[in-house]
């Protein structure tokens, strides 16, 4: 009882607080364009896609950043405050930031992504009952909805500019779909047995349903569990007996975790290597060779190829 009473205390005081906000920062929009405030890099990214530079998008989290451990700052509730639209991922991802977009939403027009898609596409989650998988931008033909979900936002709340977001909305598709094809013939010369992603953490479901991958992760959905000494050795005994060639880890989650399995690994008797890293809740940051939606999504397949074959 004690515990409800603090976790509605808080939700008031997050919507108190976000309100006083609202109130002292009314939108001020550059040059009169329209403004969009974005949670994720991966979601900014594909937003500027859509908008061109008919639209001023704002990132709320860099490269590198963990969505599932970022706490909002004043300076968020600011920027929130200030926009003509806030889009963001849903489905938890945004972790502690979701009573303040859900705050939001009374004062700016939100759009929660995974709100508008077929919810039977979703990966439930493997730790918490009724609740899925977040990371549904690693199937990219999931993703190529979520782009005609955003476009059809942009073209409700900015009409003045609906023509030229349906067309951009429409060429970047074209690209997506490229990319989809550009996965699918990478992964063409890795045999079934070959294609098993071990990762620190579990982010490539979705990945791994779409093109044919057992995707096994020592931390779960969340970056905020933590990997004990049984989770390290119950994949360790995974990795000897399906003879896997190499582990990732992720830019936005420290390699120790996965480093420790190696070693593990290595104290068995059998070797198995690092691949190059993986991006997975973030860009990379600029000159990573990550640092758009399709250079992350060709940076990964091309470095999951490379280590396993």
């Amino acid at each position: 009882m004690k515990k409800n009473i603090i976790i509605i205390a808080g939700t008031l005081i997050c919507g108190a607080f976000t309100y006083f906000f609202y109130k002292q920062h009314q939108p001020d929009v550059p040059s009169g364009r329209f403004s969009i405030v974005c949670t994720t890099s991966i979601i900014g990214d594909t937003v500027r896609n859509i908008v061109g530079d008919d639209a001023i998008v704002t990132c709320l989290m860099g490269s590198d950043i963990d969505p599932h451990l970022y706490r909002a700052r004043e300076h968020d509730i600011h920027t929130l405050a200030s926009a003509n639209l806030i889009i963001y991922n849903g489905l938890h991802l945004e972790g502690k930031l979701a009573d303040v977009l859900h705050s939001m939403n009374r004062y700016v027009p939100t759009l929660s992504i995974a709100d508008h898609l077929d919810r039977s596409r979703f990966i439930a989650s493997h730790e918490y009952e009724t609740l899925y998988d977040p990371h549904i931008w690693f199937d990219v033909r999931l993703w190529i909805d979520a782009v005609a979900i955003i476009r059809d936002a942009l073209m409700r709340h900015d009409p003045e500019h609906a023509a030229a977001y349906e067309m951009r909305a429409a060429h970047y598709t074209k690209e997506l779909q490229s990319l989809d094809a550009f996965i699918r013939e990478q992964i063409s010369g890795l045999a079934p047995e070959q294609r098993i992603l071990v990762t620190a953490h579990d982010a490539f479901h979705y990945f791994g349903r779409a093109y044919g991958f057992t995707v096994v992760a020592l931390q779960g959905i969340s970056t905020e569990s933590e990997a004990g000494i049984k989770d390290v050795q119950e994949l360790v005994s995974y990795i000897v007996e399906h003879n896997v060639r190499a582990l990732f880890v992720e830019a936005s989650i420290p390699e120790r975790n996965i480093q420790a399995v190696q070693q593990a690994t290595r104290a068995r008797g059998f070797e198995v290597g690092i691949g190059d890293q993986l991006y997975s809740d973030a860009l990379g940051p600029i000159g990573s060779g990550a640092d758009t939606y399709i250079s992350m999504v060709r940076h990964n397949i091309e470095a999951i190829v490379s280590a396993l074959l």
